[in-house]
Protein backbone atom coordinates (compact mmCIF):
# COMPACT_ATOMS: atom_id res chain seq x y z
CA UNK A 1 0.00 0.00 0.00
CA UNK A 2 0.90 3.65 -0.98
CA UNK A 3 2.04 5.49 1.91
CA UNK A 4 -0.99 8.24 2.22
CA UNK A 5 1.84 11.08 3.21
CA UNK A 6 3.65 10.39 -0.41
CA UNK A 7 2.52 13.31 -2.85
CA UNK A 8 4.34 12.67 -6.62
CA UNK A 9 6.16 15.19 -7.69
CA UNK A 10 4.60 17.25 -10.53
CA UNK A 11 5.13 15.89 -14.01
CA UNK A 12 7.42 19.70 -15.19
CA UNK A 13 9.23 19.71 -11.69
CA UNK A 14 13.29 19.33 -12.09
CA UNK A 15 14.59 16.15 -9.90
CA UNK A 16 16.10 16.89 -6.84
CA UNK A 17 18.41 15.31 -4.34
CA UNK A 18 16.82 11.96 -2.87
CA UNK A 19 16.16 12.57 1.00
CA UNK A 20 17.25 9.13 2.14
CA UNK A 21 20.20 8.97 4.74
CA UNK A 22 18.71 8.62 8.19
CA UNK A 23 20.85 9.48 11.52
CA UNK A 24 22.15 6.47 11.86
CA UNK A 25 24.00 6.66 8.14
CA UNK A 26 24.99 10.17 8.31
CA UNK A 27 26.49 9.20 12.01
CA UNK A 28 28.34 6.33 10.09
CA UNK A 29 29.53 8.58 7.71
CA UNK A 30 31.13 10.68 9.77
CA UNK A 31 32.39 8.42 11.60
CA UNK A 32 34.06 6.82 8.21
CA UNK A 33 35.58 9.53 7.40
CA UNK A 34 37.21 11.16 10.88
CA UNK A 35 39.08 7.66 11.69
CA UNK A 36 40.39 7.36 7.87
CA UNK A 37 43.70 6.49 7.62
CA UNK A 38 45.48 8.98 9.18
CA UNK A 39 45.43 7.85 12.43
CA UNK A 40 47.38 4.86 11.49
CA UNK A 41 50.16 7.10 10.20
CA UNK A 42 49.82 9.92 13.42
CA UNK A 43 49.99 7.77 16.16
CA UNK A 44 53.27 6.89 16.09
CA UNK A 45 54.69 9.84 15.73
CA UNK A 46 52.76 11.60 18.50
CA UNK A 47 53.32 8.92 20.55
CA UNK A 48 56.71 10.15 20.51
CA UNK A 49 55.68 13.73 21.62
CA UNK A 50 53.78 12.86 24.61
CA UNK A 51 54.78 9.40 25.80
CA UNK A 52 52.65 7.38 27.55
CA UNK A 53 49.92 10.58 28.34
CA UNK A 54 49.23 10.24 24.85
CA UNK A 55 45.71 9.54 25.61
CA UNK A 56 45.49 12.71 26.84
CA UNK A 57 46.36 14.61 24.31
CA UNK A 58 43.14 12.81 22.30
CA UNK A 59 40.73 14.08 24.56
CA UNK A 60 42.82 17.19 23.96
CA UNK A 61 42.48 17.70 20.66
CA UNK A 62 39.06 16.16 20.99
CA UNK A 63 37.86 19.30 22.97
CA UNK A 64 39.22 21.71 20.61
CA UNK A 65 37.93 20.03 17.85
CA UNK A 66 34.57 20.47 19.22
CA UNK A 67 34.27 24.25 19.13
CA UNK A 68 33.97 24.38 15.69
CA UNK A 69 32.43 20.70 15.41
CA UNK A 70 29.74 22.74 17.87
CA UNK A 71 29.23 25.68 14.77
CA UNK A 72 28.68 23.64 12.32
CA UNK A 73 25.65 21.94 14.71
CA UNK A 74 24.30 25.20 15.22
CA UNK A 75 24.75 26.66 11.33
CA UNK A 76 23.84 22.96 9.66
CA UNK A 77 20.27 23.17 11.57
CA UNK A 78 19.93 27.11 9.92
CA UNK A 79 20.87 26.03 6.53
CA UNK A 80 20.43 22.36 5.60
CA UNK A 81 21.68 22.66 2.12
CA UNK A 82 24.81 21.25 -0.09
CA UNK A 83 27.86 23.71 -0.09
CA UNK A 84 27.71 23.99 3.60
CA UNK A 85 29.92 26.40 3.85
CA UNK A 86 29.19 28.57 0.95
CA UNK A 87 25.53 28.94 2.01
CA UNK A 88 27.46 29.58 6.28
CA UNK A 89 29.87 32.55 5.28
CA UNK A 90 27.31 34.04 2.20
CA UNK A 91 24.79 34.58 4.78
CA UNK A 92 26.88 35.87 7.41
CA UNK A 93 29.28 37.91 5.90
CA UNK A 94 26.14 38.90 3.41
CA UNK A 95 28.68 38.47 0.45
CA UNK A 96 28.42 35.79 -2.15
CA UNK A 97 31.87 36.47 -3.66
CA UNK A 98 33.59 36.01 0.17
CA UNK A 99 31.42 32.63 0.17
CA UNK A 100 32.62 31.52 -2.82
CA UNK A 101 35.99 31.69 -1.62
CA UNK A 102 35.08 29.78 0.94
CA UNK A 103 33.07 27.10 -1.14
CA UNK A 104 35.97 27.24 -3.30
CA UNK A 105 38.71 26.03 -0.49
CA UNK A 106 36.41 23.46 0.60
CA UNK A 107 36.29 21.80 -2.83
CA UNK A 108 39.87 22.00 -3.78
CA UNK A 109 40.35 20.26 -0.44
CA UNK A 110 38.76 17.13 -1.10
CA UNK A 111 39.45 16.82 -5.03
CA UNK A 112 43.44 16.89 -3.60
CA UNK A 113 42.50 14.34 -0.55
CA UNK A 114 40.41 11.71 -3.23
CA UNK A 115 43.77 11.85 -4.90
CA UNK A 116 46.03 11.35 -2.18
CA UNK A 117 44.29 8.89 -0.40
CA UNK A 118 44.00 6.97 -3.90
CA UNK A 119 47.32 6.26 -4.29
CA UNK A 120 47.70 5.52 -0.56
CA UNK A 121 45.01 2.88 -1.46
CA UNK A 122 47.06 1.51 -4.47
CA UNK A 123 50.31 1.93 -2.66
CA UNK A 124 48.51 -1.25 0.43
CA UNK A 125 47.32 -2.61 -3.10
CA UNK A 126 50.52 -2.83 -4.79
CA UNK A 127 52.17 -4.66 -2.24
CA UNK A 128 49.71 -7.52 -1.94
CA UNK A 129 49.07 -8.05 -5.46
CA UNK A 130 51.92 -6.22 -7.45
CA UNK A 131 50.26 -3.95 -10.12
CA UNK A 132 50.86 -0.23 -11.38
CA UNK A 133 49.93 2.03 -8.46
CA UNK A 134 48.68 5.15 -10.75
CA UNK A 135 46.05 3.00 -13.06
CA UNK A 136 44.96 1.01 -9.64
CA UNK A 137 44.27 4.61 -8.17
CA UNK A 138 42.38 6.08 -11.23
CA UNK A 139 40.04 2.52 -11.31
CA UNK A 140 39.48 3.25 -7.58
CA UNK A 141 37.89 6.76 -8.40
CA UNK A 142 35.77 5.21 -11.52
CA UNK A 143 34.60 2.45 -9.54
CA UNK A 144 33.09 4.40 -6.69
CA UNK A 145 31.93 7.01 -8.68
CA UNK A 146 30.06 5.27 -10.51
CA UNK A 147 28.58 3.73 -7.05
CA UNK A 148 28.09 7.09 -5.84
CA UNK A 149 26.07 7.78 -9.33
CA UNK A 150 24.07 4.52 -8.52
CA UNK A 151 22.83 6.69 -5.34
CA UNK A 152 23.07 7.92 -2.11
CA UNK A 153 21.32 4.94 -0.14
CA UNK A 154 23.61 2.58 -1.85
CA UNK A 155 26.47 5.02 -0.90
CA UNK A 156 25.76 4.64 2.58
CA UNK A 157 25.50 1.26 2.78
CA UNK A 158 28.65 0.38 1.44
CA UNK A 159 29.96 3.41 3.72
CA UNK A 160 28.11 1.40 6.78
CA UNK A 161 30.24 -1.46 5.79
CA UNK A 162 33.43 -0.30 5.30
CA UNK A 163 33.40 2.05 8.23
CA UNK A 164 32.37 -1.08 10.41
CA UNK A 165 35.95 -3.32 8.80
CA UNK A 166 37.77 0.39 9.33
CA UNK A 167 36.63 0.50 13.03
CA UNK A 168 37.47 -3.03 13.13
CA UNK A 169 41.30 -2.35 12.87
CA UNK A 170 41.08 0.28 15.74
CA UNK A 171 38.77 -2.69 18.14
CA UNK A 172 41.79 -5.15 16.87
CA UNK A 173 44.45 -2.87 18.46
CA UNK A 174 42.62 -2.16 21.37
CA UNK A 175 41.72 -6.11 22.22
CA UNK A 176 45.34 -6.71 21.18
CA UNK A 177 46.53 -3.83 24.76
CA UNK A 178 43.87 -5.28 26.98
CA UNK A 179 45.84 -7.56 28.72
CA UNK A 180 48.57 -5.29 28.75
CA UNK A 181 46.36 -2.83 30.48
CA UNK A 182 47.79 -1.37 33.39
CA UNK A 183 50.92 -2.01 32.87
CA UNK A 184 52.63 1.61 32.04
CA UNK A 185 52.21 5.09 33.90
CA UNK A 186 49.68 6.75 31.96
CA UNK A 187 50.83 9.43 33.47
CA UNK A 188 54.48 9.95 32.11
CA UNK A 189 54.99 12.33 29.90
CA UNK A 190 58.46 12.83 27.71
CA UNK A 191 59.38 15.52 30.53
CA UNK A 192 58.84 14.31 33.58
CA UNK A 193 58.28 17.41 35.93
CA UNK A 194 57.07 18.72 38.84
CA UNK A 195 55.62 21.86 37.10
CA UNK A 196 52.39 20.71 35.81
CA UNK A 197 52.15 23.57 33.28
CA UNK A 198 55.00 22.60 31.99
CA UNK A 199 54.28 18.84 31.85
CA UNK A 200 51.38 19.48 29.70
CA UNK A 201 54.26 21.33 26.79
CA UNK A 202 54.81 18.17 24.99
CA UNK A 203 50.95 16.99 25.46
CA UNK A 204 49.37 20.16 23.92
CA UNK A 205 51.95 19.24 20.97
CA UNK A 206 51.05 16.18 20.39
CA UNK A 207 47.39 16.95 20.36
CA UNK A 208 48.02 19.70 18.00
CA UNK A 209 49.33 16.96 15.46
CA UNK A 210 46.61 14.80 16.57
CA UNK A 211 43.76 17.38 16.17
CA UNK A 212 44.07 16.63 11.80
CA UNK A 213 43.06 12.81 12.83
CA UNK A 214 39.83 14.60 13.95
CA UNK A 215 39.02 16.51 10.83
CA UNK A 216 35.61 15.02 8.60
CA UNK A 217 33.36 15.74 10.97
CA UNK A 218 32.09 18.73 8.68
CA UNK A 219 32.10 16.51 5.67
CA UNK A 220 28.50 15.63 6.94
CA UNK A 221 26.99 19.39 6.68
CA UNK A 222 26.91 18.82 2.75
CA UNK A 223 25.08 15.55 3.15
CA UNK A 224 22.22 18.18 4.82
CA UNK A 225 20.03 17.80 1.50
CA UNK A 226 19.75 13.98 1.50
CA UNK A 227 19.59 13.90 5.09
CA UNK A 228 15.96 13.06 6.71
CA UNK A 229 15.01 15.50 9.26
CA UNK A 230 18.51 17.03 8.37
CA UNK A 231 18.17 20.06 10.91
CA UNK A 232 18.30 17.67 13.66
CA UNK A 233 19.98 14.23 12.12
CA UNK A 234 22.89 16.35 10.91
CA UNK A 235 23.72 18.28 14.46
CA UNK A 236 23.52 14.58 16.44
CA UNK A 237 25.16 13.00 13.79
CA UNK A 238 28.16 15.25 13.46
CA UNK A 239 28.33 15.72 17.49
CA UNK A 240 28.06 11.66 17.88
CA UNK A 241 31.01 10.66 15.41
CA UNK A 242 32.83 12.79 16.70
CA UNK A 243 32.29 11.14 20.60
CA UNK A 244 32.55 7.75 19.19
CA UNK A 245 36.04 8.59 17.55
CA UNK A 246 37.66 10.15 20.54
CA UNK A 247 36.73 7.25 22.86
CA UNK A 248 38.49 4.98 19.90
CA UNK A 249 41.03 7.20 19.72
CA UNK A 250 41.47 7.43 24.04
CA UNK A 251 41.51 3.93 24.53
CA UNK A 252 43.65 3.11 21.04
CA UNK A 253 45.61 5.17 22.63
CA UNK A 254 46.42 3.77 25.75
CA UNK A 255 46.29 0.07 24.01
CA UNK A 256 49.57 0.71 22.04
CA UNK A 257 51.61 2.17 24.94
CA UNK A 258 51.00 -0.29 26.56
CA UNK A 259 51.95 -3.06 23.90
CA UNK A 260 55.16 -1.31 22.92
CA UNK A 261 57.11 1.83 24.45
CA UNK A 262 56.27 5.42 23.19
CA UNK A 263 60.16 5.77 21.84
CA UNK A 264 59.69 2.40 19.77
CA UNK A 265 56.27 4.01 18.63
CA UNK A 266 57.85 7.13 17.68
CA UNK A 267 60.74 5.86 15.59
CA UNK A 268 58.43 3.50 13.81
CA UNK A 269 57.11 4.40 10.54
CA UNK A 270 54.05 1.39 11.14
CA UNK A 271 53.34 1.82 14.61
CA UNK A 272 49.99 -0.38 14.36
CA UNK A 273 51.72 -3.16 12.94
CA UNK A 274 54.67 -2.78 15.31
CA UNK A 275 51.67 -3.31 17.94
CA UNK A 276 50.23 -6.10 16.22
CA UNK A 277 53.60 -7.98 15.07
CA UNK A 278 54.62 -7.37 18.94
CA UNK A 279 51.55 -9.91 19.78
CA UNK A 280 50.90 -11.74 16.39
CA UNK A 281 54.08 -11.87 14.29
CA UNK A 282 55.16 -11.12 10.97
CA UNK A 283 51.62 -11.91 9.29
CA UNK A 284 50.34 -9.17 11.29
CA UNK A 285 51.50 -6.72 8.87
CA UNK A 286 48.86 -8.43 6.16
CA UNK A 287 45.96 -7.93 8.49
CA UNK A 288 46.26 -4.00 9.11
CA UNK A 289 47.45 -3.92 5.09
CA UNK A 290 43.71 -5.43 4.42
CA UNK A 291 42.32 -3.24 6.73
CA UNK A 292 44.27 -0.05 5.23
CA UNK A 293 42.67 -0.94 2.05
CA UNK A 294 38.87 -0.86 3.64
CA UNK A 295 39.52 2.22 5.21
CA UNK A 296 41.20 4.23 1.78
CA UNK A 297 38.38 3.30 0.02
CA UNK A 298 35.94 4.17 2.63
CA UNK A 299 37.79 7.47 2.64
CA UNK A 300 37.65 7.85 -1.22
CA UNK A 301 34.15 6.93 -1.27
CA UNK A 302 32.70 9.60 0.96
CA UNK A 303 35.61 12.51 -0.27
CA UNK A 304 34.21 11.63 -4.11
CA UNK A 305 30.24 12.16 -2.47
CA UNK A 306 31.49 15.53 -0.65
CA UNK A 307 33.08 17.45 -3.45
CA UNK A 308 30.29 16.74 -6.19
CA UNK A 309 27.78 17.58 -3.58
CA UNK A 310 29.69 20.91 -3.00
CA UNK A 311 29.61 21.36 -6.80
CA UNK A 312 26.16 20.68 -7.12
CA UNK A 313 25.43 23.29 -4.16
CA UNK A 314 27.77 26.20 -5.71
CA UNK A 315 26.06 25.37 -9.20
CA UNK A 316 22.85 24.81 -7.67
CA UNK A 317 23.51 29.19 -6.40
CA UNK A 318 24.49 30.04 -9.65
CA UNK A 319 28.00 30.32 -8.43
CA UNK A 320 29.23 28.22 -11.06
CA UNK A 321 27.40 27.13 -14.59
CA UNK A 322 24.05 25.86 -13.91
CA UNK A 323 23.89 22.79 -15.71
CA UNK A 324 26.29 21.13 -13.35
CA UNK A 325 23.38 21.18 -10.84
CA UNK A 326 21.70 18.77 -12.75
CA UNK A 327 19.93 15.46 -11.30
CA UNK A 328 19.51 12.56 -12.83
CA UNK A 329 15.63 11.65 -13.01
CA UNK A 330 16.24 8.16 -11.61
CA UNK A 331 18.94 7.95 -9.51
CA UNK A 332 17.79 11.63 -8.18
CA UNK A 333 22.01 12.07 -8.05
CA UNK A 334 23.75 15.20 -9.42
CA UNK A 335 25.44 13.14 -12.13
CA UNK A 336 27.33 15.90 -13.77
CA UNK A 337 28.93 17.16 -10.64
CA UNK A 338 29.88 13.95 -9.91
CA UNK A 339 31.36 13.03 -13.17
CA UNK A 340 33.57 16.35 -12.87
CA UNK A 341 34.27 15.23 -9.57
CA UNK A 342 35.98 12.06 -10.76
CA UNK A 343 37.48 13.47 -13.92
CA UNK A 344 39.48 16.27 -11.80
CA UNK A 345 40.54 14.19 -9.37
CA UNK A 346 41.95 11.87 -11.72
CA UNK A 347 43.70 14.29 -13.39
CA UNK A 348 45.38 15.33 -9.71
CA UNK A 349 45.88 11.48 -9.55
CA UNK A 350 48.16 11.56 -12.31
CA UNK A 351 50.83 13.84 -11.35
CA UNK A 352 51.88 11.28 -8.88
CA UNK A 353 53.56 12.14 -5.39
CA UNK A 354 51.33 15.23 -4.58
CA UNK A 355 52.33 15.13 -0.52
CA UNK A 356 53.28 18.64 -0.49
CA UNK A 357 49.60 19.34 -1.82
CA UNK A 358 48.52 17.46 0.74
CA UNK A 359 49.59 19.74 3.07
CA UNK A 360 47.57 22.57 1.51
CA UNK A 361 44.02 20.79 1.79
CA UNK A 362 45.07 20.91 5.61
CA UNK A 363 45.85 24.54 5.74
CA UNK A 364 42.23 24.98 3.52
CA UNK A 365 40.39 23.36 6.24
CA UNK A 366 41.44 25.61 8.79
CA UNK A 367 40.80 28.60 6.92
CA UNK A 368 37.05 27.34 6.60
CA UNK A 369 36.94 26.65 9.95
CA UNK A 370 37.91 30.09 10.71
CA UNK A 371 35.49 31.09 8.61
CA UNK A 372 32.37 28.99 10.18
CA UNK A 373 33.60 29.70 13.65
CA UNK A 374 33.13 33.69 12.76
CA UNK A 375 30.00 32.88 10.88
CA UNK A 376 27.94 31.54 13.95
CA UNK A 377 29.65 34.69 16.03
CA UNK A 378 28.08 37.07 13.04
CA UNK A 379 24.86 36.03 12.57
CA UNK A 380 24.42 35.70 16.26
CA UNK A 381 24.00 39.43 15.96
CA UNK A 382 22.98 40.36 12.03
CA UNK A 383 20.18 37.62 12.66
CA UNK A 384 19.08 37.13 16.51
CA UNK A 385 15.69 35.81 15.63
CA UNK A 386 16.61 33.52 12.97
CA UNK A 387 15.73 29.53 13.71
CA UNK A 388 17.90 27.73 15.29
CA UNK A 389 16.87 23.92 15.87
CA UNK A 390 20.74 23.20 17.43
CA UNK A 391 22.30 26.18 19.56
CA UNK A 392 26.00 26.37 20.69
CA UNK A 393 26.01 26.71 24.02
CA UNK A 394 28.02 29.15 26.51
CA UNK A 395 26.82 32.48 25.52
CA UNK A 396 28.44 36.40 27.24
CA UNK A 397 25.02 38.03 26.35
CA UNK A 398 24.73 37.76 22.55
CA UNK A 399 28.75 36.86 22.21
CA UNK A 400 29.10 32.95 21.47
CA UNK A 401 32.05 31.71 23.60
CA UNK A 402 33.00 28.65 22.16
CA UNK A 403 32.91 29.64 18.62
CA UNK A 404 35.04 32.28 19.66
CA UNK A 405 37.55 29.58 20.96
CA UNK A 406 36.81 27.41 17.64
CA UNK A 407 38.71 31.06 15.85
CA UNK A 408 41.97 31.13 18.65
CA UNK A 409 42.60 27.38 17.89
CA UNK A 410 42.63 27.47 14.23
CA UNK A 411 45.68 30.02 14.64
CA UNK A 412 47.35 27.43 17.29
CA UNK A 413 46.96 24.68 14.38
CA UNK A 414 47.69 26.53 11.37
CA UNK A 415 51.58 27.31 13.04
CA UNK A 416 51.68 23.71 12.34
CA UNK A 417 51.30 23.77 8.82
CA UNK A 418 54.94 23.81 6.44
CA UNK A 419 55.29 27.46 5.61
CA UNK A 420 56.19 25.95 1.70
CA UNK A 421 52.82 24.31 1.77
CA UNK A 422 51.04 27.95 3.02
CA UNK A 423 52.84 29.53 -0.08
CA UNK A 424 51.59 27.13 -2.45
CA UNK A 425 47.82 27.58 -1.00
CA UNK A 426 47.25 30.80 -2.34
CA UNK A 427 48.40 30.72 -5.94
CA UNK A 428 45.66 27.57 -5.66
CA UNK A 429 42.91 29.19 -3.69
CA UNK A 430 43.33 32.93 -5.56
CA UNK A 431 42.27 30.40 -8.66
CA UNK A 432 38.86 30.85 -7.30
CA UNK A 433 38.63 34.74 -7.99
CA UNK A 434 39.00 34.36 -11.66
CA UNK A 435 36.27 31.42 -12.27
CA UNK A 436 33.85 33.22 -9.68
CA UNK A 437 33.95 36.37 -11.97
CA UNK A 438 33.41 33.97 -15.28
CA UNK A 439 31.05 32.19 -13.48
CA UNK A 440 29.33 35.37 -12.41
CA UNK A 441 29.55 37.18 -16.00
CA UNK A 442 27.69 33.88 -17.16
CA UNK A 443 24.98 33.83 -15.00
CA UNK A 444 24.01 37.32 -15.77
CA UNK A 445 24.35 36.95 -19.45
CA UNK A 446 21.81 33.98 -19.08
CA UNK A 447 19.76 35.27 -17.30
CA UNK A 448 18.83 38.67 -19.88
Amino acid sequence: MRNPSYQPEPKDAKPSLHKSISLWEATVYGVGIILGAGIYALIGEAAGIAGNVLWLSFILAAVVASFTALSYCELSSMFPKSAAEYVYVKNAFNSKFLGFLIGWIILITPLFSIATVSLAFAGYFVGLFNAPIVPIAMALIVILSVINFIGIKESARLNVIFTLVEAGGLVLIILIGLPFFGSVDYFASVEQTADFLQSMGPVAAAAALIFFAYIGFEDIANISEETVRAKTAVPKAILTSLAISTVLYVLVAASVVSVVPWQQLGESTEPMALVAGTVFGPNASLILSVIALFATTNTVLILLIVASRILYGLALDKSLPSFIARVHSKTRTPFIAIALTAITSMLFVLIGDIGEVAFVSVFGILLVFFAVNLSVILLRFSKPKAERVFRVPGNIGKFPVLPFFGVISVFFMAFHIKPSAVMLAYPIFALGIPIYLIAHYLAKKSDK
